[in-house]
């Protein structure tokens, strides 16, 4: 007898349902095909195991499991169940009257108990949209796929619950939970606030001006100055997430198993930190079955580099292409999986080994050439995608027990989400752009207009300062920021004045 099962393999951030083919004929051995993996196979004895344990029996007989369609490449242990189940109706142990109203997945442990698997959201948007009735799967992933609407979600502990219900025998209420008015009052949950930060006006306002357009910021400092505390504010500025880019977002977080137990939708911009030893791979996303990178945990949200010279240099230029097209894709040779990767990059660094170069008061010990040799290790290309660059000075004391009211990154974020607003309103009919910073030449040209005054002091800063010809096109960008947020039609002299200061790293002899 044959029967028919489904399950579901996960591929980039979307799913393709799997249908698991269980005939038990004559013979005596065990057969699994369809390009499953080694813990694909190892189910065998997950599945005898929980099978005994509850009192059926594994067929002594021949019995050929095939995964179909046979060219998607199966993963991971999660296709326990839904073989489980395969075997028991094929071999005729059980009939279950609605077996192929359901996808089924989870990982089988010996006595039958279910444990949590990865990529739920996105197997559960497949199900609902190929028009199952429902979704079986391990109680700690139910909350995580409850964000799906119209699919029921039958959130099960051991794999006699999940067999009861197929049955009939036992009644599971499907879970369901109003995630959107969850996610709707997480939204203004702040972590971190401007509000704790003393001193450091300069840095919060370049961080707005970031927020509001979108742009790269490099902060370049002594230790102990405040940049990493100044990067973990960020997100706390930007507008909130729409129920679409928070989707988005956790769908990527369940591939990559981060979501951790009874996860539920992201409300929260995500901030990304890895440590400077962190491999291209681990970065970008890849591997055998490619998953998701840093650079894709951190969509819609920040990334943020400390110490980048201490980046090798092979990590650092594979990020390149990404912060371009806001995407990435992994090729092999079997497969190309596209993953979203719309982040802001944050990077930050000491201005040479010893981390004193331009201090005020205490004494760099760097030689000769040092501190430029330390600059270099950040290349040119990199740099050019990076629009603010902002020097960070140590905090007076005087600032630092200060005790006059900060403004609140509630405050802020109103002024970003207004300049964001007007953005919205001027690149309607550029659907690929939502912000200052992802404008292409031809938009900067026609957008950042500038008048004589404005020309000439432009002129004179690229003269005398010796800033580079890379810095031309951003210090448009970000000066059309810069009168976004004060509500300004016009870019005016005062608006270019502000921008040229945030280019420090493209003065020539900065480092001299």
């Amino acid at each position: 007898m044959v029967a028919k099962t489904f399950g579901s393999a996960v591929s980039g951030v979307d799913a393709n349902i799997i249908t698991i083919e269980v005939n038990v004929g004559q013979g005596t051995n065990f057969f699994m095909v369809g390009l499953p993996d080694s813990a694909v196979k190892e189910s065998q004895q997950r599945v005898e195991s929980a099978l005994k344990y509850y009192g059926y029996r594994m067929p002594r007989q021949k019995v050929v499991i095939n995964l179909a369609p046979a060219d998607i490449r199966k993963e991971g242990s999660a296709y326990d169940l839904p073989i489980a189940m395969g075997i028991l109706q094929a071999s005729e142990q059980v009939e279950f009257p609605t077996l192929g109203d359901y996808v089924i997945m989870g990982e089988l442990s010996l006595d039958g108990n279910l444990r949590p698997i990865k990529g739920v959201l996105p197997i559960a948007i497949e199900a609902r949209k190929k028009g199952f009735k429902g979704f079986i799967l391990p109680i700690e992933n139910a909350k995580e796929a409850s964000i799906v609407n119209n699919l029921d979600i039958i959130a099960v502990e051991t794999m006699q619950q999940a067999t009861d219900f197929l049955l009939g025998e036992l009644d599971i209420v499907p879970l369901v939970t109003d995630t959107r008015e969850i996610f709707y009052h997480s939204l203004d949950d702040i972590e971190f606030d401007f509000a704790d930060v003393q001193g450091q006006e300069n840095i919060k306002r370049a961080m707005e001006i970031a927020a509001a357009g979108g742009h790269n910021v490099i902060m370049i400092g002594p230790p102990g100055a405040g940049k990493t505390m100044l990067a973990k504010r960020l997100p706390s500025i930007l507008p909130p997430l729409t129920l679409i880019e928070a989707l988005e977002t956790t769908k990527i977080h369940s591939v990559a198993g981060k979501l951790g137990k009874n996860g539920s939708l992201l409300a929260n911009r995500p901030f990304r930190s890895p440590h400077h030893t962190i491999s291209d791979v681990a970065l970008v996303g890849g591997g055998g079955n490619p998953q998701p990178g840093e650079i894709s945990l951190a969509h819609n949200g920040v990334l943020f580099l400390d110490e980048l010279p201490e980046f090798k240099r092979s990590v650092l230029e594979v990020m390149r292409q990404p912060l371009e097209e806001r995407r990435v894709t992994i090729s092999r040779a079997k497969i190309s999986v596209d993953f979203p990767a719309n982040f802001m990059l944050i990077a930050s660094m000491n201005p040479c080994p010893c981390g004193y170069y331009n201090h005020p008061e205490k004494e760099c010990v760097c030689g000769p050439g040092i501190v430029q040799r330390y600059l270099n290790k950040v290349s040119g290309p990199l740099l050019d995608r990076i629009d603010l660059h902002v020097e960070v000075t140590p905090v007076k004391f005087d600032e630092m027990t200060s005790t006059r009211r900060n403004e609140t990154s509630k405050e802020i974020r109103e002024r970003v989400i207004l300049g964001r607003e007007r953005q919205k309103k001027r690149f309607k009919d550029n659907p690929e752009v939502f912000c200052n910073a992802m404008m292409p030449s031809h938009l900067t040209k026609q957008i950042c207009q500038i008048n004589e005054a404005g020309k000439m002091l432009l002129k004179t800063a690229m003269e005398r300062l010796g800033l580079s010809a890379r810095a031309y096109d951003r210090i448009l960008k970000v000066a059309r920021t810069i009168a976004d947020i004060s509500g300004s039609e016009d870019i005016k002299v005062e608006h270019l004045a502000e921008a040229i200061q945030y280019r420090s790293l493209d003065r020539e002899g900065w480092a001299g």
